[in-house]
């Protein structure tokens, strides 16, 4: 009974106020005006689904048709958007204001991607990899900092100040250390990776636990709730949105991080590739490896916001169509 009031009360601090049902005998109109129906204590859900209309504070499920007018809503503009920037490119390149050995034409671009592919992809896994290790081992230490810091004044004044040190260090310059240090392996770029998307998790995570309500840590506490149920019920929680900020911002620059690590020293990457292509002048290349890079950015930001649209539905900012305005 204590564990399901907590995670309710966890839940109810990152959301907007709940909608409050009807009082008992208040009648409910049923669309079109036709006929109504009084709820009564005990009734529940019943009721709102007889007479057509969903329970209070329980959003209708969308339709397929709903869902893939929704997608195709939110994806038009950016495609728009990036027709745009391709007509604008094809037509700077076909006429030759720029030279094609700087600004090469996208048929240049698309040409070398299709009879490099399996180079491209081969070298553009080894990033993924990177990165993707980098992003998990910072999502993990950033997560574990954020907490020692928010539960420990110690702790907080110990190492935020080293956080923060270590953040404003430029890593392109200790990169060199580190291939001095790890070899020319993997190991250095995913370190490089782990730095550079370490601090956004940390200050969204400390960010997100400060926040919870401490009038739910009061009653958590009055229920008998220990440090760890409190932490799984409310504060972990109410932080999870803060958090997911972070590892969207920090999944990112985790692809600089692998990306600055192959610049340096690495015979196999991206980064090795887009050294390569700039030094023998091959503008379309460049430009393919650069949309590669891109590609990997993007698709490891669309799963983290996948992962945050399952973890946290109940919040306010992954309901649609919640106005941010009171006007």
């Amino acid at each position: 009974m204590t564990e399901n009031i907590l995670d309710t009360a966890g839940r109810q601090s990152a959301t907007e106020a709940p909608g409050v049902a009807p009082a008992a005998g208040a009648t409910e109109d049923a669309p079109g005006g036709s006929a109504s129906r009084a709820t009564t204590p005990g009734d529940g859900a019943d009721a709102y689904t007889l007479a057509g209309r969903p329970p209070p504070g329980r959003p209708p499920r969308p339709t397929l048709g709903r869902r893939a007018l929704a997608l195709a809503d939110s994806l038009w503009r950016p495609a728009l958007v990036l027709a745009a920037f391709f007509i604008a490119w094809w037509f700077v390149a076909a006429r030759e204001y720029v030279p094609n050995y700087l600004v090469p034409t996208p048929g240049q671009v698309w040409a070398t991607m299709t009879d490099q592919w399996s180079e491209l992809a081969r070298h553009t896994l080894v990033t993924l990899y990177e990165t993707v290790l980098g992003f998990v081992l910072a999502a993990a230490l950033g997560l574990a900092t954020a907490v020692a810091i928010a539960y420990s004044r110690t702790l907080d004044k110990a190492l935020y100040p080293i956080v923060l040190f270590a953040q404003v260090i430029p890593k392109i310059a200790i990169a060199p250390l580190l291939v001095v240090w790890f070899g020319l392996g993997l190991t250095p770029k995913i370190i490089l990776a782990v730095l550079i998307a370490f601090f956004p998790v940390v200050i969204s995570g400390v960010a997100g636990l400060r926040s919870t309500d401490p009038e739910l840590l009061d009653l958590s506490a009055t229920m008998g709730a220990g440090p760890w149920r409190t932490f799984r019920k409310i504060r972990f929680p109410n932080a999870l949105p803060h958090l997911m900020a972070g590892l969207k911002v920090a999944v990112t620059l985790a692809v600089v991080g692998a990306v600055v690590g192959e610049f340096v020293g690495a015979s196999e990457g991206l980064g090795y590739v887009l050294l390569l292509a700039n030094g023998n002048l091959d503008a379309p290349l460049l430009f393919a490896d650069l949309i590669l890079m891109s590609a990997i950015g993007i698709v490891l930001f669309v799963l983290v916001e996948i992962a945050e649209a399952l973890l946290i539905p109940w919040h306010a900012s992954r309901r649609a169509g919640v106005s941010l305005t009171t006007s």
